[in-house]
Formats: C-alpha cells, structure tokens, sequence
C-alpha cells in the first residue's frame, strides 16, 4: 500500500494500538506523543514505529513536526486526531487554565495537525482524517465541560470540514468510543469499575484494538463512501440517533 499515517497521542493507551494496526494493515506510520520519552522510545523499540515529539497544541510545533514526518516517510495520507488530556472538575471549582488546556489540546488540536496537511491532500485528490472523540461528547459529562465541550466540538469539526473535503477526495470522520480497558480505566478502584461496567449493556470495558479496527476501516478505500459520520463504539453505553 505505502501510504504514511500519522497518529497523535500514539505510544500509549489506545493511542498505541491504532499506530499498530495501521502498520499491520499495511501503512508506513509515524506516532506523534507530547511528554512521555520513556514511553515513546519503549514503544518504538517494540513495534519499529517512530515517535515524534510535539505538542498538537502548539500550531508551529505541529506544522514543523509534520514536516518532519514528511521528509523522513513522505507525505501524510492518513491523519488520526487521537491526541487528549483531561483536566476535570467540577464547574463551579474549573479554573481558566483547566479549561484553556483541555481546548488547547482536544480541539485546537485538530485544527493545528489538519491545516498543514489540508492542501497537500488536496492537491493529491485522496485524504483521511479520523477524529477520536467521545461518548462524553455526544452525551455530557459531570465534572468534564470542559472536555465535554471540547469532544462535541470535534464533532462539529467533523461534518463541516467533510463537506469541503468531499469534491476532493478527502473523507473526514469521528469515532467516539466510549469506556475502554486502558491502564488508566483498569487503575481505578474495582468498585468503580463494576460501577462503569453496570451501564454498558455489553457487560464489558471495549478493548484499544476494537477503537483500532475501526479506524483502520475509516482509513481504507473500501470506507470511500462514508464521511462525515460518527461512529460510536461503546458497548450500547449511549445510542445516538
């Protein structure tokens, strides 16, 4: 196949099975990864995959990282925006600063690692942006406006930005998963666990490889037909009409 996916937030979590599964499917992939160095170089010397360090919230980081990932694997034809931080707490008590960073990251984002490469697809007729969103932001979430706020907005993000892709080739798609088994899910207290567990009518946590099946479809040719959608993968947590 040959083409090159770029995925953010890709050494951990969720974030490090969609690289993974891209590869496997065929495509050349680079993960980008804002902090954690010991995790990324980990991560690259078990699957081959390089890490790129920068902030997607940070436009000029994201346009030079990008370049970068260019000039080593050439140009990018597959974006996942998987990149996410949360800073919750409850609204009376959420400071700017927890709200600023959470918009900095989870919806500036997107605009910051999508513009630099917009034209580039573009110019070659063929393009696939997958957004990972969330079940919170299609429903709400108590003590996450913020991320809330922002997870809708990639949503919006979403079916705008596929109307202009379209005529051009370029899909645009989210997927909004809801409780996956990620070490920091699996951490808390078993209590709340079963507590998470008991409003999912499938009766388990959804895995990081399931999230990465679905975007590894997004991204094929045989997907050329959907976009601006939402696909929801949360065990019947929240069923969107």
């Amino acid at each position: 196949m040959g083409r090159v996916a770029l995925v953010t937030g890709g050494s951990r979590g969720i974030g490090a099975a969609l690289p993974i599964s891209l590869k496997n499917a065929g495509y050349k992939v680079a993960a980008n990864y804002a902090g954690n160095d010991e995790a990324a170089a980990a991560f690259t010397k078990e699957t081959g995959i390089p890490t790129y360090k920068w902030s997607v919230a940070d436009y000029d980081a994201c346009t030079a990282g990008i370049a970068q990932v260019e000039a080593e694997l050439g140009p990018v034809d597959v974006l996942v925006n998987n990149a996410g931080i949360t800073r919750d707490g409850m609204f009376h008590k959420m400071t700017r600063q927890q709200w600023s960073e959470v918009m900095g990251t989870n919806l500036d984002g997107l605009f910051n690692m999508t513009h630099p490469i917009w034209n580039g697809m573009r110019d070659r007729k063929f393009g696939r942006i997958v957004n990972i969103s969330s079940i919170n932001g299609q429903k709400g979430q108590m003590g996450q406006a913020n991320y809330s706020a922002a997870k809708a907005g990639d949503l919006g993000f979403t079916k705008a930005l596929a109307q202009e892709g379209a005529f051009k080739g370029i899909t645009v798609n989210a997927i909004c998963p809801g409780y996956i088994g990620t070490d920091m899910v699996l951490a808390v207290p078993e209590k709340v666990r079963e507590s998470i567990v008991a409003q999912i009518p499938v009766g388990r946590l959804g895995t990081p490889e399931e999230i990465a099946r679905c975007v590894v479809f997004l991204a094929s040719d045989d997907a050329g037909f959907i976009t601006g959608s939402t696909l929801t993968a949360n065990g019947g947590q929240f069923m969107a009409g």
